[in-house]
Order: C-alpha cells, then sequence, then structure tokens
C-alpha cells in the first residue's frame, strides 16, 4: 500500500514518491564542517538525482557521559542549519527536545524531530506538531511498533496530518539493538511514512563505556533489508571521516560511501514499487 505523501520542502516522502534520505553529521562540530558535509550532500542530490533533507543536530542531549560533545547549541545550532539551507537550498531537520525549543526551531526547520527517547511525551509531540511543521518521529527502543499508532493520533490530534515514523531498533540485551522488520509494514499500515534509520541501528549504545561504539560494516546489510520491507526513506548520519567525529562516529557511513548505497537503494526501492 502507498502512504500518505508528506512534502518537507523539495522533497516528497511517502505514496508513490522515489526513495528519500536523510543524511548529515551527528551533531553539528562546527560552521566549516557542517557546510562542507552538506556542499556534498547537495552535489550527490543534484547529479545523481538524489532526493536529501540534511540532518544535523545542534544539541545532542541524549549522550552517554555527562563529558560527551553536545553541539553548538539551539541558537548558533539553527543559525548554522540556516545557512545550510540558504546556501544549498537542501531541507533541514533537528532534534527537538523540549516544548520551548518547538517554535523557534520552527522558523527554520523544514521538518522538526522527536528524539526516539521521547517518543512517548505528549506535551512535547504536541508543540512540534502545532507549529505546523512536518514532524518526524524516531520509535523508542522500546516501543513495540503497533503502540507507535499512538503517536500518531497524538500529532494528528493538533490538525497536523504531516508526520512520519522512524525504526531505530529495539534494546536487545546490554549494550545492543536488533530491528524486527515487520515493524515496517506494521507500522506502514497505519497510512504515513516510515523512515528507516540505518546507522542509529548498528548502535551499541553505551558500548565503549563512556560512550556509544557501533558496527557500521552492517549498515549496508540492513538498509536493503529495510528498503525489501518497504520502508519509504532512509536515515544515514554521514561523515567526511567517522573516525575523527566528536559523536557516534562507530556507526556513521563514511560520506563518500552515501553516494553508491543511496543509488543501489533507489533502484531496489523502484523495484519493489513494481512488485506492489
Amino acid at each position: 500500500m502507498d502512504t500518505r505523501e508528506v512534502r518537507v520542502g523539495n522533497v516528497i516522502i511517502g505514496g508513490s514518491s522515489p526513495l528519500a534520505f536523510i543524511a548529515g553529521p551527528c551533531v553539528i562540530e562546527d560552521e566549516d564542517t557542517v557546510l562542507r558535509n552538506a556542499a556534498k550532500l547537495k552535489q550527490y542530490s543534484e547529479t545523481l538525482g538524489i532526493p536529501i533533507i540534511f540532518k544535523s543536530s545542534y544539541d545532542k542531549a541524549n549522550r552517554t557521559a555527562v563529558n560527551s560533545f553536545r553541539g553548538p547549541g539551539i541558537k548558533e545550532g539553527l543559525a548554522i542549519l540556516s545557512k545550510v539551507r540558504n546556501e544549498t537550498g537542501l531541507p533541514v531537520i533537528s532534534d527537538v527536545h523540549s516544548i520551548d525549543e518547538a517554535e523557534e526551531a520552527a522558523h527554520v526547520l523544514d521538518i522538526l524531530q522527536i528524539p526516539a527517547f521521547l517518543c512517548r511525551q505528549t506535551d512535547l509531540i504536541i508543540a512540534a506538531a502545532g507549529t505546523g511543521r512536518p514532524v518526524n518521529v524516531k520509535k523508542g527502543q522500546f516501543l513495540a511498533p503497533l503502540d507507535a499508532k499512538n503517536i500518531i493520533d497524538k500529532v494528528c490530534s493538533t490538525g497536523n496530518n504531516d508526520v512520519m515514523l522512524t525504526e531505530r531498533g529495539v534494546t536487545f540485551g546490554y549494550n545492543n539493538l536488533v530491528v524486527d522488520m515487520r515493524s515496517i509494514p506494521i507500522m506502514r499500515n497505519f497510512g504515513f511514512p516510515v523512515v528507516y534509520d540505518a546507522t542509529h541501528s548498528v548502535q551499541l549504545p553505551g558500548g565503549q563505556g563512556s560512550c556509544s561504539g557501533g558496527q557500521r560494516e552492517f549498515i549496508e546489510t540492513l538498509a536493503r533489508a529495510a528498503v525489501s520491507a518497504g520502508c519509504d526513506a532512509v536515515f544515514m548520519e554521514v561523515h567526511e571521516a567517522p573516525d575523527r567525529a566528536p559523536c557516534d562516529g562507530p556507526n556513521m557511513l563514511q560520506l563518500d560511501r552515501f553516494a553508491v548505497l543511496a543509488q543501489r537503494l533507489m533502484e531496489l526501492h523502484r523495484l519493489i514499487k513494481g512488485w506492489q
């Protein structure tokens, strides 16, 4: 079945649209790094026809250790994302953590993202949806896919029907996640687009003691499986030098690998759509 179409800037997710991508560095390190990575993604988008929404967090509030790098904060971070939007034309998305942030973020972001650990926070979801911007809610690592229908209902209660759900794996014992691909068709049956988070799904939360580990060698395998299962978009945190990144390096994809993988996944998506 086709899902509702959600328009994010010049990118359409869902319906009969091509596979779309949410991509960018995990966290805003500095303006130069973000603009450089965004320019490369824009090049891929233009030359290869890849629909891309640029993602980077102005604040990584959920970090393993108290001294972990979190980003520049909302004011500086939104200013940088505004530059990305103006200079590349790519739509932008970032995490919103509190009710107070929602309205300010909506002045810059084309779509607001609710982090996985906050996916049950009713007031936050309603505040984000109340801005009128599309909302992407990441399904918590603790939540069954059928329970995600309540998230949809919370967003739509505001009159905003532009909502997507993201599958990012479920807690499986200590320091490990597993992806149940059944969750993609289950959540798509609600009638709204489903995104697959191919990089956080290979994260090993807290796996290195004071920070999370990851198994980036499985990104492509799981992404192919998710596209085969019918997802409408793929979320991938990418970086020009993941091993030097201050956040989520072990589970981020090398930037120059993104274009190759994205084209393969778009081809697979067209094939799967042709079977329906």
